[in-house]
């Protein structure tokens, strides 16, 4: 049985972070301090956010290649967890500055990236997000 979280407090929980732009990873363990910053940076985006129903699911497929292009923030975890009776042990977010709101992709070893996601609209946008993890 997997351990149920609050999505809030995802940051918590993660065992690190991969930062892909333009299909390019860097990994950052917890602990490091770009670890940290993208983790406050988070968090500080999701002020007053809500949670809401997802416009859609994802196909393990074509998330993949989607990860070849732009900037995206996978929260992986050291073990699976869930929230909502939907299980993960990756959660993976395209971050583009603009956006005011955004999916949370789920990734299980048995089905990849496949299968329903989770919705955040935000108070903002994802801009000073998105600054972080694309700072050298």
């Amino acid at each position: 049985m997997n351990i149920e979280i609050k999505l809030e407090d995802i940051t918590n929980y993660a065992k690190g972070i991969n930062v892909y732009i333009d299909g390019k990873v860097n990994a950052y363990p917890v602990g490091c301090e770009k670890f940290r910053g993208i983790c406050l940076a988070w968090n500080d985006m999701l002020a007053g956010a809500h949670t809401m129903p997802a416009f859609g699911v994802s196909l393990d497929g074509d998330t993949r290649a989607a990860l070849k292009e732009g900037v995206w923030a996978e929260f992986v975890f050291g073990c699976p967890y869930q929230c909502g009776g939907m299980s993960f042990e990756k959660l993976l977010v395209a971050v583009k500055g603009e956006w005011s709101g955004f999916n949370i992709v789920r990734y299980t070893a048995e089905k990849g990236y496949e299968g329903r996601c989770f919705y955040y609209s935000l108070q903002g946008n994802m801009k000073a997000f998105y600054d972080v993890l694309t700072a050298v």
